[in-house]
């Protein structure tokens, strides 16, 4: 018998909205306004990691003196200049997954590496507020993914136990953050597929939003 399911929560970049490519272009411009050459793989490997991970992490590709916080700040100008001028884009099937669950009374989520003032912002510019429960982002919790700290306040949050809440993901970080934490772990791939070490901890793969519905079948 599948678990009743009555919550979800929600990683933002990447998976509700389209800036995960942003963090790629940019980083690398960053890096490289500071003399320094970030490739496709060291973003990634930075993808939704709390601070206190990928700095270190940061330091290892580049050296010690890396300048992680100016050149983190300046990817912030960067996408922050993008966005004003462009927008934000948002993710395919976003809204249709958002109605499917309030018309079923799933209560809902989002639990973010982002800091709070950027989220609050991306979630009001794409009028989603009005679905939201609970917004957890990661200068609100001691430890960012892939810790499960987030996923953990995140449902206790929602009033709910990890293993009533289905998590939706699209980074590996991510997804070990909602795994550990006891969620049922769902995984949106953005900019790349899910690895080997990660399927025994998907309970399901959807190429978009909308798709997700699925899960759902059987589990409220």
């Amino acid at each position: 018998m599948n678990k009743i399911i009555k919550g979800a929560v929600f990683d933002m970049d990447g998976l509700m909205i389209d800036t995960e490519k942003l963090y790629l272009r940019y980083w690398k411009q960053a890096a490289a306004d500071f003399g320094y050459t970030m490739e496709d793989k060291h973003v990634f490997a930075i993808r939704s990691l709390a601070r206190k991970f990928s700095i270190p992490m940061l330091k290892g590709f580049f050296g010690e003196d890396f300048p992680t916080e100016e050149v983190r700040a300046r990817r912030t100008e960067l996408i922050n200049a993008h966005i004003a001028e462009h927008g934000i884009v948002v993710k395919k099937g976003l809204f249709e997954l958002l109605e499917y669950l309030k018309q079923h009374n799933i209560r809902i989520a989002v639990a973010t590496a982002t800091p709070q003032n950027r989220t609050m912002m991306y979630l009001d510019k794409i009028n989603v507020l009005d679905y939201i429960d609970s917004v957890v982002c990661g200068d609100m919790v001691t430890t960012g993914k892939p810790d499960p700290e987030i996923y953990l306040t995140a449902a206790k949050a929602l009033d709910l136990p990890p293993d009533e809440c289905a998590a939706f993901e699209d980074s590996p970080n991510g997804i070990k953050a909602a795994y550990s934490a006891g969620c049922h772990a769902i995984m949106i791939p953005d900019m790349t597929p899910p690895e080997n070490e990660l399927l025994p901890m998907l309970s399901g793969v959807y190429e978009s939003l909308d798709e997700a519905v699925n899960f759902f079948e059987g589990r409220l």
